[in-house]
C-alpha cells in the first residue's frame, strides 16, 4: 500500500494517484480540497464566467489576455497553442481561489469547468486525493 501513516492518519499524496480514494457521494463534505492544490486548467470562458475576463475582452487576442493575467497574478502559465490558462497558485500550492480556514471554493458558483467535472475526469477519472479534515 502506498499511503504513508502517520500517528493512524492516512496521508495522500496528490502526485500518487494510488493514494488517491475512490469517489463517492459526501466525500467532500470533510476533506482538506486536496484537489484544490492541483493546477487548474481554465478555458477563455471559465474566465469569463469567472470575472477576471469581460465579454468585450474576450474577443482581443488570448494570448494578450493571457499577458494581463499573468501580470495581475491570476493565472500562472498559458498554453498558446490549445489556448489554456493556467490559473495560479499561492506558495503553499493552494488554489488562488481555495479559502484557508473552511477549505471551500471562494468562487464556487463560477468555478472553472475542470473543476465542476472533477473527479469525473482528471488525472484518475472517479478517484479524488481525498483526506479527511
Amino acid at each position: 500500500m502506498s499511503k504513508k501513516r502517520r500517528a493512524n492518519v492516512t496521508l495522500v499524496n496528490i502526485e500518487d494517484l494510488n493514494t488517491w480514494s475512490k469517489y463517492r457521494k459526501g466525500l467532500c463534505d470533510d476533506c482538506i480540497a486536496n484537489c484544490c492544490r492541483m493546477p487548474v486548467e481554465a478555458k477563455l470562458s471559465d474566465l469569463v464566467r469567472m470575472g477576471v475576463v469581460d465579454a468585450f475582452e474576450a474577443e482581443d487576442p488570448a494570448k494578450q489576455i493571457a499577458k494581463r493575467l499573468k501580470k495581475e497574478g491570476i493565472i500562472e502559465h498559458f498554453n498558446g497553442k490549445r489556448e489554456v490558462f493556467t490559473l495560479a497558485r499561492k506558495a503553499n500550492l493552494d488554489c488562488m481561489y481555495l479559502h484557508p480556514t473552511t477549505r471551500r471554493c471562494t468562487i464556487y458558483s463560477v468555478r472553472p469547468d475542470i473543476c465542476r467535472n472533477h473527479p469525473q475526469i482528471g488525472p484518475k477519472p472517479n478517484f479524488c486525493p481525498y483526506e479527511k479534515r
